[in-house]
């Protein structure tokens, strides 16, 4: 059996050779230094560096050679690839600082220069939208009433003839305040407003009340725990449901167009006595061919809110002399006028901040 070749001379396999090794550094250098970018340096990297270039296949071939031989072979080859890599680094940090460089000064904007593509800023539609309906009421008369968010318990419900075991006061529909003690809630509508303008005025009173509520509903597209109501409040002698009907007749008018009517269907509030649902007539079929309307579903009419003649009890309760004086009130939701007049499926996409949202309705100043 033979013995291992100890006289096995590396210089003849070809890649270990001093004077190719040397060859292959030179032509790396060469070809770093000409590397005029970093594109043209990461090819530089395969080509000299990579896996496959010459300097990786010399090393492979260490391993063919006699345990004599590998050290001296080695120590040439790892000498070399060192060499390499260091050109290699030295070169990409001065290719990237000119890189640098260079997107500095094609990518510099003059900031004090005029331009006319900055975007104008749009206030919130249910502000816009709050603020058209209460213009359409001051310009009946009206004047606009305000009240805190978070209301006492007797104005919110006792005052508004809500009693104690009324389903109104559970946790299933408000927002209760610690310490419970203090009887405070975050208001269920802006009814409260209407008691408290009873409370510190004189009738004859004619207000309209806009403003946030709150309700421990789950959010949906149709239902938030956070929403906006607008509630109208007249106190006068002799007023009527015939006031009433005529007042929210110029009110759909002005929010939907010509044409555009309500009707009552009896119903039930604490507050007002009768009381009744408010629907619109539709007003994209406008009850004509309503069977293949897709916003009332058929119908012809659309529910818009609730109404009805102040019950004597509130009157009383707050201070007005209900022998005396007569009147009516109504409220609707904001949101929902809204989502009627400009086509808004979603409620969410009201509250979630999208300014995608806000933009197309603009600004009104």
């Amino acid at each position: 059996m033979s013995g291992p070749n100890t006289d096995y001379d590396p210089v003849e396999v070809t890649p270990l050779r001093a004077d190719e090794v040397e060859a292959q550094v030179e032509a790396a250098l060469a070809a770093v230094a000409g590397a005029a970018d970093l594109e043209a340096l990461k090819q530089v990297r395969l080509e000299h560096a990579g896996d496959r270039s010459p300097l990786a296949l010399a090393n492979r071939e260490i391993g063919a050679l006699p345990p004599q031989a590998r050290k001296e072979a080695g120590a040439r080859v790892g000498k070399a690839r060192g060499m390499v890599n260091k050109a290699l680094g030295e070169r990409l940090a001065v290719l990237e600082a000119e890189h640098e460089e260079r997107m500095l000064v094609e990518e510099t904007v003059d900031v004090t220069l005029p331009t006319d593509r900055t975007l104008s800023g749009a206030r919130h539609p249910i502000t816009m939208m709050s603020e058209r309906i209460a213009d359409v009421f001051v310009a009946m008369g009206w004047e606009v009433a305000e009240g805190p968010q978070v209301e006492a318990e007797w104005l919110n419900f006792d005052a508004l003839n809500m009693g104690a075991d009324h389903p109104a006061r559970t946790m299933q529909d408000t927002f209760w305040l610690e310490p419970a003690e203090a009887a405070l809630v975050l208001r269920t509508h802006t009814s409260p407003v209407q008691a408290r303008t009873m409370l510190t005025r004189e009738p004859p009173i004619y207000v309209v009340c806009p403003g946030r509520v709150y309700r421990t509903d789950e959010i949906d597209a149709t239902h938030s725990p956070v929403f906006h109501q607008v509630e109208g409040l007249v106190i006068d002698e002799g007023i009527t449901m015939a006031h009433l009907k005529g007042s929210l007749d110029h009110f759909a008018t002005a929010m939907f167009g010509e044409g555009i009517t309500t009707r009552f269907r009896p119903s039930y509030f604490p507050f007002t006595e009768p009381s009744a649902e408010v629907d619109l007539i539709c007003f994209v079929c406008r009850g004509i061919d309503a069977d293949s309307c897709r916003t009332c579903r058929g119908e012809g009419w659309i529910e818009w809110g609730g109404c009805g003649v102040v019950n004597p009890r509130v009157l009383t309760a707050c201070g007005v002399d209900p022998e005396k004086y007569t009147g009516f009130a109504f409220g609707m939701g904001i949101d929902r006028t809204m989502m009627f007049r400009h086509g808004v499926e979603d409620m969410r996409d009201i509250f979630e901040g999208d300014i995608r949202f806000a933009q197309p309705f603009g600004i009104e100043i």
